[in-house]
């Protein structure tokens, strides 16, 4: 498969489980605590802040996956910004790492967010790198 086509799946496919983020903006709190407890991250904090931050973070995730989404359309125009968001991704996850660790999630939580987000912006840089090398692309002009 060509990396024009799997950096557009990867795009879309990481778009899509953005996605699911809208739930989590409308949903109960109550809910939350529930998920929260069920994740192993002990009692959901009582106060406004904490469905706030949860809701607006939901939002944001809404907001990122619209951009993946419309970027893995067209790969090389949005090449800048794929770029762009996949630098943005390693540097921010050595940061939720060090928040991961000093906050003290699990480990399983702590394995999958950070060198998870890791893997995912390396893969972009990677695809995008190949993508932009293939001489098949047509010519704007024509």
């Amino acid at each position: 498969m060509k990396p024009d086509r799997l950096l557009r799946l990867l795009l879309r496919f990481l778009a899509v489980s953005e996605f699911f983020a809208l739930a989590a903006v409308f949903m109960p709190v109550s809910w939350m605590a529930a998920a929260h407890g069920w994740l192993g991250l002990g009692e959901f904090p009582e106060g406004p802040i904490a469905a706030y931050l949860a809701r607006h973070l939901s939002a944001f995730y809404l907001i990122h996956g619209g951009f993946l989404w419309i970027a893995g359309g067209d790969v090389r125009r949005y090449a800048p910004l794929i770029r762009y968001v996949a630098w943005s991704g390693i540097v921010f996850s050595v940061f939720i790492t060090v928040i991961d660790v000093q906050a003290g999630f699990p480990w399983y939580w702590m394995g999958a967010e950070g060198p998870g987000l890791t893997v995912l912006s390396v893969a972009m840089l990677v695809l995008l790198s190949r993508s932009l090398q293939v001489d098949t692309w047509p010519d704007k002009e024509g």
